[in-house]
């Protein structure tokens, strides 16, 4: 937590935290500080290591002296109160548990981290259920109107070996999506590099880019109705909104989407206002062991709604 005296702080990093990301450090040992505020002190310099400046995902090493500026401005708040109501939901949507992981069906709308504006994410809820749930941290993200599997490690040893993994691209995602228009059988895959812009708000904006970093999505048409298209999206890298901006660019938005969908495309499903983007499956082996396993979430029951609909 932030000192209260707004005075510089030097943290020296633990063997359990080598190999972690300095934003993902930083979000949470200042806890309740909005993301876009972490975001913005290392943006600026004010975060070092080594006394040198960094960037958000380079990783620290055991040993590593963290600078910390002090921090005013926003005062940070603790997560808040989970509700049983929530903590109910959270608690049946656990589809496989072992000592060292979960993955959770995340619900749509449902942020994985708190911020601006967000008074409690997944990963405090999460941690308020059981003690023993207390030090969970995120194997990989989902965006907050995405739902679906989501890998969550129980200790920093887990998460590494996960984060190999992901890095390895041997964990496969199965995204189903719901898109504008008669999606092309010949169109399989979508590879055009991907640039991330974050907005002085904190926002998020992906465009493609020759200055972006290279993005694959592969792609498979399962249903087709009069005005849209469901398919099967696999991800190969693992870039911010890839499945959405690499469906703009295919001509076939993602319904219910507003920050990539065309403007002034008017049709029947042009009105939804729920993203229609559900992680169904995931593979992987268990970080320990070579034992594979497969999980699989239903659809998320507005989008299946969505789709009965149009049959």
């Amino acid at each position: 937590m932030l000192s209260n005296n707004n005075k510089v702080q030097l943290v020296r990093v633990l063997e359990p935290q080598h190999g972690q990301r300095i934003d993902n450090f930083l979000i949470r040992h200042l806890k309740g500080v909005p993301r876009s505020r972490v975001y913005r002190l290392i943006r600026r310099g004010e975060v070092r290591i080594n006394k040198k400046r960094c960037k958000p995902a380079q990783k620290l090493l055991a040993g590593d002296e963290i600078r910390i500026p002090p921090f005013s401005g926003v005062e940070a708040t603790q997560p808040a109160k989970l509700t049983p109501g929530l903590q109910g939901l959270l608690e049946q949507s656990v589809l496989f548990e072992d000592e060292q992981l979960l993955v959770i069906d995340k619900p749509a709308g449902l942020a994985v981290h708190g911020g601006s504006g967000i008074r409690l994410g997944l990963i405090d809820a999460l941690r308020q259920i059981k003690p023993e749930w207390s030090s969970l941290e995120l194997a990989h993200r989902l965006d907050r109107d995405t739902s679906g599997c989501l890998i969550v490690a129980k200790n920093m040893i887990s998460l590494k070996q996960l984060q190999k993994k992901f890095k390895e691209k041997s964990i496969k995602k199965h995204y189903l999506v719901l898109v504008h228009g008669r999606w092309p059988e010949k169109l399989t895959q979508v590879d055009v590099p991907l640039l991330k812009n974050e907005l002085s708000s904190g926002e998020r904006l992906v465009q493609v880019s020759q200055d972006g970093k290279a993005s694959l999505t592969r792609f498979n048409v399962l249903q087709r109705f009069q005005e849209a298209t469901l398919v099967e999206a696999i991800p190969v890298t693992g870039r911010t909104h890839q499945i959405r901006v690499h469906c703009q660019h295919a001509g076939h938005p993602i319904v219910g989407d507003p920050r990539y969908s065309k403007k002034g495309r008017v049709t029947t499903l042009s009105r939804v206002k729920n993203l229609c983007l559900h992680a169904f499956k995931i593979n992987f082996t268990l970080p320990d062991s070579q034992e594979s396993i497969e999980v699989t979430a239903a659809t998320d029951k507005t989008m299946a709604a969505l789709v009965d609909s149009l049959i």
